[in-house]
């Protein structure tokens, strides 16, 4: 894997162009996107840490797992960038893997260590988004229901097994 320093104007965000690969399906909505160019502000040295990932596509250099950034850099007025430049022989299926699994969260906060530990106001900056946990839960008042009417709770996998076999049973049932 090649790594360089680039012109954004050579960068392009993945829009389809791969053959194979859809585009990215991520988006930033506007108070994301201002704190994400605040912590590019804030920290630049993250942009040579974590670089933009690119695949060369004929001579056109797509942006395989930093589409966001990019927006943010461009809107940023940045000139050149770090990135990652993926072997010419990836296959389209490690390309959708890297495009999903770059914004994968798979571990959770301790909200407790973070509460205590952490300023909050920084964490909020840095782009955290802080659960109100003094917020008042909605009460679970039951529904009108009429005579005809059952409510089951569950997960969704178990909801679903049940809705089948009732539809499959010749019951008349919706799911809301």
């Amino acid at each position: 894997m090649q790594q360089r320093l680039v012109k954004i104007t050579s960068l392009k965000n993945n829009t389809g162009q791969i053959k194979g690969l859809p585009k990215n399906p991520r988006i930033i909505r506007d108070n994301k996107f201002i704190q994400l160019k605040n912590s590019i502000q804030e920290d630049p040295e993250m942009l040579s840490l974590r670089e933009l990932i690119v695949y060369d596509n004929d001579c056109e250099l797509i942006v395989i797992c930093g589409n966001m950034r990019l927006k943010a850099i461009k809107a940023l007025g940045i000139k050149e960038v770090e990135v990652k430049i993926l072997p010419k022989d990836t296959p389209v299926q490690k390309l959708k893997a890297y495009t999903i699994k770059d914004n994968v969260g798979y571990g959770d906060h301790n909200w407790e260590e973070l509460a205590n530990e952490w300023d909050a106001e920084e964490l909020t900056r840095w782009g955290l988004d802080i659960p109100n946990f003094d917020a008042e839960l909605p009460k679970n008042e039951p529904e009108e229901q009429d005579a005809n009417s059952l409510i089951v709770e569950g997960d969704v996998i178990t909801l679903e097994d049940l809705f089948d076999e009732l539809k499959g049973r010749g019951f008349n049932v919706s799911m809301k």
